[in-house]
């Protein structure tokens, strides 16, 4: 009689399988910022050799030095970190507080207000690109920071924000409010004092998103600033390309530089970030 294969050796067989293959793709992606690096580091007549050197001959630290020589780069670095600071504060205070309301706090017409913000997320930005442009003129906010600030916040972003939040505070238990208010706490004491602390896997979810999509952002930037010194990073990267073409050793260093926050930002808020993708949304 054939004897029937160990359950738990056919278990880590697959388990392997699964690891060797997420490994194969997690290699295969990064590839591209493999050669990133390598070309942040060489010549320029090095760059598009065949086949690939992707360990230069040279390492050419200079190219890094060019960059805050050419152009304004430090200054680009700190409009997108404050940019991007001010933003993520501001997505996650209100999408929390917004958050709890549609989770916990009982209303009329509480289901339609949240679907017709959810509504605004189904309209693609480029539609409104040209009625915000002009609204900002008529406040006099063009060429200035306040759009890149108050836009995300307060709109498809903030409703992603929202929704996040909304779905993890479903997962609190009522049980925990009622405690709460049986012992005298009002909504927002609640809110501050035992919802906050529980969401903070919510809240990483939520900056993680928030910070990498306003660090990228070169759309809004693009229309609404003018003068160099208030460009953004990504803005700032596109003068290392003109009608001659492009210098990828100037490109890449920056780059990589560039690509530093998101993964301190990634790294610092991993563990958070994990449990928050595990725990959102699982409740209607």
């Amino acid at each position: 009689m054939k004897a029937m294969p160990n359950p738990s050796v056919r278990k880590t067989g697959s388990a392997l399988g699964t690891y060797l293959l997420l490994t194969l793709i997690s290699l295969i992606m990064l590839v591209p910022f493999i050669w990133m690096i390598s070309t942040s580091f060489k010549e320029p007549q090095s760059i598009f050799t065949y086949p690939p050197q992707w360990i230069p001959d040279t390492f050419r630290f200079q190219n890094y030095i060019d960059v805050f020589r050419l152009i304004p780069f430090h200054r680009f670095y700190f409009n997108s970190v404050y940019i991007a600071a001010v933003v993520v504060l501001g997505t996650v205070f209100f999408a929390s507080l917004a958050g709890y309301a549609f989770a916990k706090i009982p209303f009329k017409g509480r289901n339609v207000v949240f679907l017709i913000l959810l509504s605004a997320m189904m309209i693609p930005h480029e539609v409104t690109a040209i009625p915000m442009f002009l609204f900002m003129r008529q406040l006099g906010w063009i060429d200035t920071h306040l759009p890149l600030i108050l836009l995300p916040i307060f709109g498809a972003g903030g409703v992603f924000g929202i929704f996040v939040m909304r779905q993890f505070f479903i997962t609190v238990p009522t049980e925990l409010e009622e405690a709460a208010m049986i012992d005298g706490c009002n909504r927002f004491r609640i809110y501050a004092r035992i919802m906050l602390p529980i969401a903070k896997p919510g809240m990483a979810t939520l900056t993680i998103f928030t910070f990498v999509t306003i660090w990228n952002e070169f759309f809004d930037p693009l229309i609404f600033i003018n003068s160099r010194e208030l460009m953004t990073l990504p803005l700032g990267l596109s003068l290392f390309t003109d009608e001659v073409g492009t210098a990828w050793q100037y490109l890449m260093s920056a780059t990589v530089m560039a690509t530093l926050p998101l993964l301190i930002v990634f790294f610092l808020a991993q563990r958070r970030f994990i449990e928050g993708v595990a725990m959102t949304g699982l409740k209607e």
